[in-house]
């Protein structure tokens, strides 16, 4: 493990997807789920395309994720190469009024079973995204309770996250370099976690070779993102990556946070992302996820980015 880096990755920060309409993706994630939507603004790449956060109340690091709604984007594909399946965290005994509330709103993929020693609830978001609910302790995390889920069974953040790989090698000698450990298997799982991070710090290697490869699209996760506490973590990450021969972007300012992207082996687009500035850095606390922020550079075409943007049923 390089040094540089040590200590550094405090496990995930944001999970990142393509999704299909703009009101069915923020109702699942909102009313369906309970979460708050933290920001609007748009994509910043493809400003004709919202960038919606949601998470807890205030968008820790490790409660947040975030959708990119093309519209009529086709449904993507599962295979390997990808985050096939995106757990959020829920207190001890909730999965029962999960099960009853998916049940009842026709959340299709409905599975129970157990991983790792944990009951979990595996259902699928709107665009068929893989999701799942895991009951674990809350670890000094709270949930947003600005809905109607109740604060006992609310989600507190995500557990972790699953990566589905033809050759598991590569990715977790790479989930090494930055800090996480083997912390066991569980049938085709091989689990990960970082020592000393946040409470999102556990990814799953799932390795199949028989399977193809993932084909992008509604439903497809974009890229993981990994937490660090501050510009110079952020940093000393990049450069030792660098070194050790991964391609890595520069650093991009994000608004939110400053952001680096690479190639994981295997094939899933990493993030390093840092803790700050954070979402209420353009919006009062109580009012985030309420107005279109847009960054700076889109600011004067406002008008003509609104006018295309569909509004989104709240």
């Amino acid at each position: 493990m390089g040094d540089a880096i040590t200590g550094r990755i405090k496990g995930i920060h944001h999970i990142t997807m393509m999704a299909g309409d703009a009101s069915d993706n923020n109702g699942f994630y909102t009313r369906t789920l309970g979460l708050r939507r933290i920001k609007k603004t748009v994509n910043f790449d493809a400003p004709e395309v919202y960038h919606l956060y949601f998470g807890d109340g205030t968008g820790t690091p490790g409660s947040v994720m975030t959708s990119f709604p093309f519209g009529g984007m086709p449904r993507g594909r599962r295979g390997t190469g990808e985050v096939t399946i995106t757990e959020f965290a829920v207190p001890p005994g909730a999965l029962d009024y999960w099960s009853e509330r998916f049940a009842a709103r026709g959340v299709a993929g409905l599975t129970e079973g157990m991983a790792f020693g944990a009951a979990r609830l595996d259902f699928e978001g709107p665009d068929g995204e893989g999701l799942a609910l895991v009951e674990a302790d809350a670890r000094g995390r709270v949930p947003w309770t600005g809905g109607d889920v109740p604060a006992d069974k609310g989600i507190l953040g995500f557990n972790g996250a699953r990566m589905r790989l033809r050759d598991g090698a590569g990715a977790a000698d790479l989930l090494g370099f930055m800090g996480y450990e083997l912390a066991g298997q569980d049938g085709a799982l091989t689990r990960y976690r970082v020592p000393g991070g946040n409470a999102a710090d556990v990814i799953d290697i799932e390795v199949r070779p028989q399977d193809a490869p993932a084909r992008q699209g509604a439903g497809s996760i974009h890229h993981i993102a990994f937490a660090v506490e501050d510009a110079e973590a952020h940093v000393a990450v990049r450069t030792a990556l660098v070194d050790a021969g991964y391609e890595v972007t520069p650093v991009i300012d994000r608004d939110y946070f400053r952001a680096i992207y690479f190639r994981a082996p295997g094939g899933v687009l990493f993030e390093v992302a840092t803790h700050d500035p954070g979402f209420a850095r353009d919006e009062d606390p109580a009012e985030l996820g309420t107005a279109l922020k847009l960054p700076a550079r889109y600011e004067p075409h406002r008008d003509r980015i609104e006018a295309g943007l569909d509004p989104i049923a709240d």
